[in-house]
């Protein structure tokens, strides 16, 4: 099929969300999929990332078996998602589960952030990514009947479909929703991945993902693939504190921190912590942010959506964030797909040619998508956005060691989340579509 006549679609942002969509769809011969990213080079801000069951099913459905791979994927030997400790005693308090419908390889892992994303960038054409295309703008121009993508460098590309992959803040969605704008939620982490040699020598260290919990804040401490090991505190602040009184706030994301303010933090701590602590080579600040759910993510004339943090801004999701873009790469992928497939112009036996596919087949496509993904991340958000209204609260309280242990051991049951089953939801919007449409939609591929 002539290139010119494919689907075009322009993913903005190289994070997990717009490779793994690009990844999705790399095989399909209709589609000329092409991903601009803003940096100079592929480089994964942030420390660690997690992916859940549904966010490893999801990469083991789309081929991407190296990310399921002991060599960058570290799971807890004692196959608990989490295990969480007393901030004195270092005692187990309590730990996560799986389901017992989890494959043993889809268990929760933790990731080195770079090494993931080099992994699914391994999957894509690397002629494909675009790097230092900062977007600007986009409008659809009636006559070539295509989206204009402006970018910062004066360069402008055409396309059918602008996916905006371009995290928490947004500019696709800021272009589209000027009023979803980020704001501070007051909570900061202080991240760090080193060899694991700097903590080897400590007794006792943690050779699993533990969160131990004290009665105002939490560290988490994990191995991680290929020698590393990750240090994270935090902090909790006012979000409505007086300008110049709330010290991490005016932070910005990813600048250097400082050891000796972590030291500070956990000094009350067991010897254990002090002696990681200790023993850290360096943080980094890492601010968190958050938006309202957005009432729709079909935007502009029905050609544009968002996916990843750009969709849902939830600002800590119970490091669910990297499943949750995951599935939002493979869903989209599946709703482009449907499109094509169930268009019924076209060659017989080959794509359907761009042309001759309408802007509200588009919508419509998009909006099987939004179908799919919004009701879970509305959820999803709504549930971050209570748990950092609660941290606010506790500020300054005292907290017994009796309230803290009911407190670790009376979390929430948050498997809803780390074991989603997005292609049953998508189904369910398909069969929704097709209560509505009964001639015009095909099963799921």
């Amino acid at each position: 099929m002539p290139e010119a006549s494919k689907l075009r679609i322009a993913i903005i942002g190289a994070g997990i969300a717009g490779l793994t969509a690009a990844i999705a769809l790399k095989d399909e011969p209709g589609v000329d999929v092409q991903i601009y990213e803003k940096t100079s080079e592929l480089r994964e801000v942030g420390a660690t990332i997690a992916l859940g069951p549904n966010g490893m099913r999801t990469l083991d459905r789309l081929g991407v078996t190296d990310a399921l791979d002991e060599s960058v994927a570290f799971r807890n030997e004692s196959q608990h998602p989490m295990v969480y400790r007393h901030y004195q005693t270092g005692e187990v308090v309590s730990f996560d589960t799986h389901s017992e419908s989890v494959e043993e390889r889809h268990h929760t892992a933790r990731f080195f952030r770079p090494h993931l994303q080099q992994t699914l960038a391994r999957h894509i054409n690397p002629g494909t990514l675009h790097l230092g295309k900062a977007f600007q703008s986009c409008a659809f121009d009636e006559e070539l009947q295509k989206l204009v993508v402006s970018f910062a460098d004066g360069t402008i590309v055409l396309a059918d479909i602008l996916l905006g992959a371009d995290g928490i803040h947004s500019p696709v969605r800021q272009f589209f929703v000027p009023t979803s704008k980020t704001r501070i939620t007051g909570w900061t982490t202080f991240r760090s991945v080193f060899p694991i040699s700097h903590v080897e020598h400590i007794t006792d260290l943690p050779r699993e993902a533990v969160h131990i919990w004290g009665p105002d804040r939490t560290l988490f401490v994990t191995p991680l693939a290929q020698g590393l090991f990750s240090v994270v505190g935090s902090h909790q602040e006012d979000p409505e504190a007086p300008p110049g009184t709330a010290q991490y706030q005016v932070s910005t994301w990813d600048s250097k921190g400082s050891v000796d303010d972590l030291r500070q933090f956990y000094k009350s701590w067991s010897p254990l912590v002090r002696a990681i602590i200790d023993a850290t080579p360096y943080t980094k600040v890492y601010p968190n942010s958050a938006a309202d759910a957005l009432t729709t993510w079909v935007l502009g004339d029905g050609r544009i959506t968002l996916a990843g943090d750009a969709a849902h801004a939830h600002g800590g999701a119970y490091a669910a964030g990297g499943s949750l873009a995951v599935d939002d790469g493979w869903a989209f992928a599946q709703a482009v797909r449907q499109l094509l497939r169930g268009h019924q112009g076209g060659s017989i036996g080959g794509p359907t040619p761009s042309s001759e596919i309408s802007g509200l087949e588009i919508k419509e496509a998009l909006s099987i998508y939004e179908r799919t993904r919004k009701p879970h991340t509305d959820r999803v958000q709504e549930t971050v956005q209570r748990r950092n209204e609660s941290m606010v609260r506790r500020i300054g309280k005292v907290e017994s060691d009796k309230e803290l242990r009911a407190r670790i051991s009376n979390r929430p049951d948050l498997r809803w989340i780390h074991e989603h089953n997005v292609v049953d939801e998508f189904s369910q919007a398909l069969a929704i579509i097709s209560t509505n449409r009964p001639n015009g939609v095909n099963q799921l591929p």
